[in-house]
């Protein structure tokens, strides 16, 4: 005797209502020389004791993720509280160094984000990546202004009249 098609599916859905403020990062750190390499490998470690510190507002962090493997192309997803945590520790260390070296010598990578709010909107920068990434693979791109805190404060409202207020599909779906 055959059983239905959706008999084993336990299919789950997060409750969002307790993270109103949540924001999700994507990074990455795309090697455009030989010696991207080293600095790619180089930062893996330093990046991953950051998150198993777990800095205030940060509430899951996944990294290793593998975009491409040629040219190797490596990134992360850290989700935080609210774009508050998130900017403070922007501005704190080692972030703030990190950024401030990167600025003055890539060392043959390329670095992108990308940042998704609960309340709207989304920010992105790409940092000397080759190719197009993201949103660069299909958006018109045009240079940085303000600081990052700045571009996040503009893009995030504080406007939860469109926020969906729970997980139930709409329609059902029959099979």
């Amino acid at each position: 005797m055959g059983t239905s098609m959706g008999a084993n599916r336990h299919e789950r859905v997060p409750d969002f209502s307790g993270y109103p403020d949540l924001v999700v990062i994507y990074l990455g750190m795309k090697v455009r020389t030989l010696a991207g390499v080293r600095t790619l490998l180089g930062f893996g470690p330093r990046i991953a004791t950051v998150g198993a510190e777990r800095p205030d507002g940060l509430l899951h962090y996944e990294n290793n993720i593998i975009f491409s493997l040629r040219p190797l192309h490596l990134g992360m997803r850290w989700y935080w509280r609210d774009i508050d945590s998130m900017v403070a520790w922007a501005k704190s260390e080692p972030h703030r160094i990190w950024w401030r070296d990167f600025l003055r010598d890539t060392r043959g990578v390329g670095i992108w984000h990308e940042t998704y709010h609960m309340r709207g909107g989304m920010e992105a920068i790409y940092n000397a990546v080759p190719g197009a990434v993201g949103f660069s693979a299909f958006m018109p791109m045009q240079e940085a202004r303000g600081s990052l805190a700045t571009r996040h404060a503009r893009h995030a409202t504080s406007d939860l009249h469109d926020l969906p207020s729970g997980n139930a599909p709409e329609t059902s779906v029959s099979r």
